[in-house]
């Protein structure tokens, strides 16, 4: 009788270790939701052929595996930004021309390792759609126009856990947009930090 006792009760302290040891082995394993702000650069003919630095904010969503020491997610991120130009004079005297960058929609994947049990390297890479926003204003005239462009980014960054759930991280990225149509040729550079939480 005492044998199958002790029996039962390894089984169920197993059971109960099991998922424990399985969360503390693959620390990087789960879905996972996250805020982010940064640095944002944009140089493009749409902010009339200038270059200007903005405010990136956003949140982004995603979900990651972790085999040994090697992690590979997917993720989803919808951003907006400050980043604006403004011409005078540019048709007539007294008008004004205002390009904005609007949102900014990414999906794509991450592949990484692990560094010790609290600290992920990772590099990215995946499809992003931007808006560019623009106003002209004159004493006859008020026109409002907006592009969407597709585009692709590449990027790169370092994720540390804080604790079990919240962790954070610091990434630059760089997004590149053609458009013929909306006659855009984009370039965007990005360095951010964000915190998470993870499920």
């Amino acid at each position: 009788m005492r044998t199958k006792f002790i029996a039962a009760a390894l089984i169920a302290s197993s059971a109960v270790a099991a998922p424990a040891f399985a969360q503390d082995a693959a620390p990087f394993t789960g879905p996972r939701a996250e805020a982010i702000v940064g640095w944002d650069h944009v140089s493009d003919d749409s902010l009339n052929g200038g270059s200007r630095d903005g405010v990136v904010y956003g949140g982004q969503i995603g979900y990651d595996f972790q085999a040994g020491n090697a992690v590979i997610g997917v993720e989803g991120e919808a951003t907006g930004a400050t980043t604006k130009n403004t011409a005078n004079g540019v048709l007539v005297a007294g008008d004004t021309l205002r390009t904005k960058a609007g949102r900014d929609l990414y999906v794509g994947a991450r592949v990484g390792f692990t560094v010790g049990e609290n600290a992920l390297i990772y590099a990215k890479g995946g499809y992003t759609n931007a808006q560019f926003k623009n106003e002209y204003r004159s004493a006859v005239t008020n026109l409002d126009d907006r592009d969407n462009v597709d585009g692709w980014r590449l990027g790169a960054g370092a994720e540390v856990k804080l604790n079990d759930k919240v962790y954070a991280k610091a990434e630059y990225r760089y997004s590149k947009y053609d458009s013929d149509s909306a006659n855009v040729d984009a370039k965007r550079h990005q360095v951010l930090a964000g915190v998470g939480v993870r499920f």
